[in-house]
């Protein structure tokens, strides 16, 4: 079954009493006539089989052996009759290595930078994962469309307005698959969520409100200190970070975005705010080291979290942390935050407004002890909320309230999926496109996928200008 005829029935295949429900019936989002929600939310059928449907297994190559490349292609590893990982490409030679020896790729297909890739001007596979930095999606992505691959290409797609629509130009004219990894559309809670709102449940939409919330440590490791910290050598964090949040919000709308209006700025991570007597490293013997909640010796050395940019090998031993952080290598994430060259705004708001002139707000926040998106929605029979794992349906009319708290580590084939089930959702959805040459079965095409892009950047704009921007996709 099509991914998008199988979200339209989702529900009517429901067990029990969920037969009998208005979520049964998938209809209009605009429906005002529903009745109030009855059933158990948690026997909406979303799941199926995460092993993808093909004939043969698709060949890929990685491009970029990092986290999510490695995210990616363990997918062959769990369904080695859907996906063969026959190629893969890094600059540094140790990811490379690893993740061509798990996989058992050819000497010959061990490829340094992704111009290897291409070099020889032959297809060697039937599509490619792109998982580089922000900076280096547009360059291989078009010149493995131009050679006749399919792409899976990591969010952001690029980082100007132009080069994206340059990819979707190019993706037209050789008549390839391009995939957008906005994970969050194939992750079953939010699957449910957009089945509800389609069924009516709560009547017409009238208003969203969405935060992101990053998580106060997060923020320090990755758009401080890490590689998203500076806005013109990767992309604005509200496409870095929450081109995620601006693409849930048309999908579960299912509207165009007409207009938005942005403002933010960076408010604490900088040299003014710096304590008395901090050095340049945490490392250095800063007086504060023991009380900043920033501390990098605290985050990675004590609480051992985002430990993945160290390629430690499984050592989690404090000591070989810390001289990891002393390493040249290494360093940037022992840097005080408030002596980055960072530029990332670390609260940023947005409002928009849609095609029936339904209204969004979305707040991106770095100072939170949590991460998981949090959701308010204003229909006019009936209410939201959610905070990315439970969400909660309250009808006005009948006084009741139904719960979807499906727990998706506890389905077998989810477990240890990323982003709520969504990073194995996507492959598969992805590999069925390109096995059976059918992009309908993705829904985060390009051409699908592109929206929210072309409203972060005028997001980006409509925050220097101080003016609402009008979206034209």
């Amino acid at each position: 079954m099509k991914r998008r005829d199988f979200l339209k029935t989702a529900g009517v295949l429901a067990a029990g009493s969920a037969l009998s429900s208005p979520l049964a019936s998938a209809s209009p989002l605009a429906s005002s006539a529903s009745a109030p929600v009855e059933g158990d939310l948690n026997d909406l059928k979303i799941f199926r089989s995460i092993e993808a449907q093909v004939d043969k297994p698709v060949t890929v190559i990685i491009i970029g052996a990092g986290n999510r490349g490695r995210t990616y292609s363990g997918y062959a590893s769990l369904y080695p009759r859907t996906m063969k990982v026959v190629g893969v490409s890094d600059i540094l030679d140790h990811r490379l290595k690893y993740l061509a020896d798990k996989h058992d790729v050819a000497p010959e297909m061990r490829f340094g930078h992704y111009r290897e890739v291409f070099a020889s001007g032959k297809k060697l596979a039937d599509a490619v994962i792109i998982c580089t930095p922000d900076d280096r999606h547009f360059e291989p992505c078009m010149k493995a469309l131009e050679l006749g691959y399919d792409v899976l290409l990591e969010k952001p797609m690029a980082q100007t307005e132009k080069e994206c629509r340059a990819i979707l130009a190019q993706s037209k004219k050789y008549n390839r698959i391009v995939g957008i990894c906005h994970v969050l559309r194939y992750a079953p809670y939010f699957m449910a969520l957009r089945h509800v709102l389609r069924s009516g449940a709560i009547g017409e939409i009238v208003s969203f409100q969405h935060m992101e919330p990053i998580q106060y440590a997060h923020m320090a490791h990755s758009y401080v200190r890490g590689n998203w910290r500076n806005s013109k050598e990767t992309t604005p964090i509200i496409l870095a970070k929450s081109c995620h949040d601006l693409d849930i919000l048309r999908w579960l709308l299912d509207k165009p975005c007409k207009s938005i209006v942005a403002d933010a700025s960076l408010h604490l991570f900088k040299a003014e705010n710096a304590p008395e007597g901090a050095p340049s490293h945490c490392t250095d013997g800063c007086p504060h080291e023991a009380t900043c909640p920033y501390s990098a010796i605290d985050i990675y050395c004590r609480r051992k979290a985002h430990l993945g940019v160290f390629d430690l090998n499984g050592n989690r031993d404090p000591e070989v942390i810390l001289q990891r952080l002393k390493d040249p290598a290494y360093s940037s994430y022992g840097r005080c935050v408030y002596h980055c060259d960072n530029d990332q705004p670390d609260h940023y708001v947005a409002e928009m407004v849609f095609e029936g002139n339904e209204t969004a707000t979305f707040s991106m926040e770095a100072f939170s002890p949590f991460g998981g998106r949090r959701t308010r929605i204003m229909g006019t029979t009936g209410y939201i909320e959610g905070d990315g794992g439970t969400f909660t349906v309250y009808d006005f009319r009948s006084g009741k309230k139904n719960v979807w708290n499906r727990k998706v580590s506890e389905i077998p084939e989810y477990k240890g999926s990323g982003h709520g089930g969504g990073d194995l959702g996507l492959v598969r959805d992805f590999l069925e496109a390109v096995g059976h040459q059918d992009p309908t079965r993705l829904t985060s095409t390009i051409e699908a996928s592109i929206e929210s892009h072309v409203m972060g950047f005028a997001a980006e704009r409509s925050r220097k200008s101080g003016k609402k921007e009008k979206v034209k996709v």
